[in-house]
Formats: structure tokens, sequence, C-alpha cells
């Protein structure tokens, strides 16, 4: 289902994921329609009919694994290298990166090369209204920028793809948690989920959980047995 807390249908607008197995996007437009295609393998991505047109706002996000969020007054460009290293498996030939999170006082450093260039083909592909390419980063980054969206005052963001969870948690305007987990099924996703949640002491029968990636009837039907809700955004 489509979450009623998030409403981006103000331009036309594309939100494409890219993973390692594929991708999925979202578009919203002036008329207020919404459509999300699901994931779709790397091989469909030259003949997918919304991605040949333009779009005002254009977000791609990339599963990179390879991403940490840190306080500003910690953080210095000259050290993000080595910032990543300490949690990430980064090799010298690894470009790394990094972009304000403002809201939360905090820089991510993170670093796209992971081994696929359809993030690549895709920034170059799907152009904004002026012509332009978008930037390709983090999932989480994104994951960031949607949470004060959401109108809950427990804020539970998920995104799962190529055998990793990715998860974002606030209360309020108080970030609690931001990181992912290598889990090689959605079980071990929600185990990881509700472990998070246990340490944070939040109560999961009284919460929403929201997904960035497409959830098929089975996940669903399971996050159902634990959560008052599940949305997708």
């Amino acid at each position: 289902m489509t979450s009623s807390a998030v409403n981006t249908a103000v331009k036309d607008r594309i939100s494409i994921q890219v993973a390692l197995s594929g991708y999925s996007f979202k578009v919203s437009g002036r008329d207020c329609t919404d459509m999300s295609s699901g994931w779709l393998t790397a091989d469909r991505v030259f003949t997918t009919m919304e991605f040949q047109k333009r779009y005002d706002t254009v977000e791609i996000a990339l599963f990179t694994p390879k991403v940490a969020l840190y306080p500003q007054q910690f953080f210095s460009g000259q050290n993000a290298r080595l910032l990543l290293g300490d949690v990430a498996s980064v090799t010298d030939t690894d470009v790394v990166e990094s972009i304000p999170v403002p809201e939360y006082g905090a820089v991510m450093v993170y670093s796209n090369s992971i081994g696929e260039t359809l993030s690549r083909v895709i920034s170059g592909t799907v152009l904004r209204t002026d012509g332009y390419r978008t930037a390709v980063f983090p999932e989480l980054y994104f994951m960031l920028k949607n949470l004060p969206e959401i109108q809950d005052y427990n804020k539970i963001m998920a995104s799962y793809a190529d055998g990793r969870l990715y998860l974002v948690i606030a209360q309020g305007k108080s970030l609690l948690l931001c990181n992912s987990f290598r889990a090689q099924d959605f079980t071990t996703a929600e185990y990881f989920i509700f472990r998070a949640m246990k340490k944070l002491q939040l109560n999961p029968e009284v919460s929403p959980i929201y997904f960035r990636t497409p959830l098929d009837e089975l996940q669903s039907m399971s996050l159902y047995r634990y959560f008052t809700s599940v949305e997708t955004i």
C-alpha cells in the first residue's frame, strides 16, 4: 500500500533504486497519480518507457553497503577514506565521497564503487527537465531525507536488497539509528529490525514500519504479524 504520510506528487518526479540484482522505480506526477514498478532486471533498462521522458525531480539511490554517518563536528574531508574504512571494506581504487545531512547535523561518507555500472547508465538516461543528469547517492541518504515526512513519533524505515537490510529509526526529530546489516533472507532482516527496536525500547505493536523497497505478499504478511501497519513509500 502507499502511505498517506508522504505526499510528493507536486511535480513530475521519479525515484529510482538500483541494486546489483536490478532496479525499481516510483513515479509521481502533477495529476497526483503514483505508480511503482516492483523489481526489474537490468536487461529491461533500455525498454522502460518511464525512462524515456524527463522529470522535474530525479532521485537515484544505490544500495551500497559502503556508507557511514558521522556527526558534523567529527568529520574531516581529509580523513573521509579512513573514516569509511573503519566500518566498511574500502580498496585503494574505490572513490570515496561525502554529502552533508544538515537535518541531523551529520555528514554521510560513502563509496558507490561496488562493481556495478547500472546506476551510471540510469543517471545518463533519465534526465531532469533542465537536461542535466542526476548524481547517484546511497539508499541510506534518501531514507534519511524521507524520514521527517513520516508523521508518526516512532519513525521506522527500512529497505532490503541484495541480501542486506538498510534501517533508519528516529523518535520525533532525534535520529536513533542509521545502519545496514547483512541479511541473507528476509527472515534475517526481520530479526535485525526487531533486535534494533528492542535495544531502543520501541514496541512494534504500536509502531508502523515503512519500506522504500517493494514488498511481496509474504513479506508484507510476515511484518503485519508484528507491526500496527506496514507501508511502502
